[in-house]
């Protein structure tokens, strides 16, 4: 393959239906153009899972769950390259009481239980994916250890450069 591109896309600030139908559009043309791309390699962290995982805790003030399903839809549809989605996990949660604490912009706040709850939702989204999908390689990434990291890295990721 002649690249990797990875697309790691947040959502919007907006948490109300019409941010709903914004974050929408954002996605299905980010599909639309992926579905032209050839020779490629796309490694995709997060995307519009977080989209779900934040429906299903009840950070929105929407259900993002048919928007979600077609959109994966879509996805896994794309059969012209690699698709690896990655979720990335901390093993021991109490490493989270450590990672929480650095320099933070005054609107990011960080808590360990909403980091607990949102690392199992991404985790049975993991699941949920692999067993739907048929040509998204989901990865999922103890994140504890440096070590740990660029062994994995090295592992799964060295055959894209080669």
């Amino acid at each position: 393959m002649s690249s990797t591109d990875l697309y790691r896309l947040s959502g919007i600030k907006d948490k109300t239906e019409s941010g709903h139908e914004k974050i929408k559009i954002k996605y299905e043309k980010l599909l639309d153009y992926m579905s032209y791309c050839k020779d490629i390699n796309i490694v995709v962290d997060s995307i519009f899972i977080t989209n779900e995982v934040y429906s299903r805790l009840g950070y929105l003030k929407y259900s993002f769950t048919n928007t979600y399903k077609d959109l994966l839809k879509k996805l896994d549809e794309l059969d012209n390259f690699n698709i690896f989605m990655i979720f990335l996990y901390l093993e021991n949660e109490n490493s989270y009481s450590t990672r929480l604490k650095r320099e933070k912009h005054s609107y990011q706040k960080f808590e360990v239980e909403s980091s607990i709850k949102q690392q199992n939702e991404y985790l049975k989204i993991a699941d949920e994916v692999e067993q739907a999908t048929k040509n998204i390689k989901v990865i999922k990434f103890e994140n504890g250890t440096m070590e740990k990291m660029e062994e994995k890295l090295e592992d799964l990721f060295s055959n894209l450069y080669k």
